[in-house]
């Protein structure tokens, strides 16, 4: 009889996850490959991210620490969906009894405020941090102080691209129509140019008003996802730092909708749902 590994399944507007908590986090097992074979969406359970919540030692800023890897085995330093359904699971769980947690990631201790119905959590707000433009530390291999709007060919279509970091890199465009664009075919394009030597997250954005925005995504080592947290968080730094939009955004995306605030200083607010879909247990003789 194979040894199984107990899950959550979770989501945050259609960007979805498996969850696996600390009693089993913190096993020596080989979780690039455990991704890849969970994540798999005919063979696998099928995910966005594989979530491993790691309890920390007392003396911490955070008590526990979120790790995340892609469906293709690599990790990723910071997920927005991700870190609200993380957050979610530590307070329905009991593992937090405070509504407002410190939660560390591989881009830094990231800072959350739950929102309860009842004694469930079924919203978060989480202060994603300041938003980085320097080239060098987004990173992108292209001059300046910020790359802003410089011209990108890719699939047939020419895009004014601005570079930033969310303590993962992000490019973005904004573009008339984001149904009109391939992105299945220029995503990859984007991810994988010589411009960015971490590969990079591809944003596209339809600018409606200064308080409403469409945008789809393509995620490095995930590709077309229904929803990318420091994705809309990126989008947010770039149009607002060229005051296309105000302070409070309401981002539209495939699989629901983000609330975004920022005042072009401090770090960028988001306010989004979590949900818990199921449990289950997977037998890990499946892993290779």
């Amino acid at each position: 009889m194979s040894e199984i590994l107990p899950f959550i399944k979770m989501h945050g507007i259609g960007n979805d996850f498996v969850l696996i908590g600390p009693e089993h986090a913190s096993r020596s097992l080989d979780w690039p490959a455990l991704a890849r074979s969970t994540g798999d969406r005919h063979f696998g359970i099928g995910h966005d991210g594989l979530l491993l919540v790691e309890a920390l030692p007392s003396g911490n800023t955070a008590s526990y620490r979120m790790r995340m890897y892609n469906p293709d085995g690599s990790e990723s330093e910071m997920c927005g969906n991700g870190i609200r359904c993380f957050a979610k699971y530590l307070y329905d769980s009991g593992l937090a009894a405070q509504k407002q947690l410190a939660i560390a990631t591989g881009a830094g201790v990231q800072y959350v405020d739950l929102h309860t119905r009842g004694d469930i959590v079924d919203s978060v707000t989480v202060n994603m941090g300041e938003p980085i433009f320097e080239p060098e530390r987004v990173p992108v291999d292209l001059p300046g102080p910020r790359v802003v709007n410089v011209p990108f060919s890719a699939g047939g279509h020419t895009f004014s691209m601005s570079c930033v970091s969310m303590g993962n890199p992000h490019a973005v465009a904004v573009v008339d129509d984001v149904d009109g664009i391939l992105l299945e075919t220029i995503g990859p394009l984007v991810e994988h140019h010589v411009w960015f030597p971490r590969r990079v997250n591809f944003e596209i954005v339809q600018i409606h008003s200064r308080n409403e925005l469409t945008m789809r995504v393509w995620e490095r080592g995930a590709g077309l996802t229904l929803a990318c947290g420091s994705g809309a968080c990126a989008v947010m730094a770039v149009v607002h730092s060229q005051d296309l939009v105000g302070d409070c955004v309401t981002i539209h995306l495939p699989g629901g909708d983000l609330l975004l605030n920022w005042t072009g200083a401090g770090g960028i607010k988001m306010t989004g749902p979590a949900t818990t879909v199921y449990r289950g247990s997977w037998p890990l003789n499946n892993q290779d």
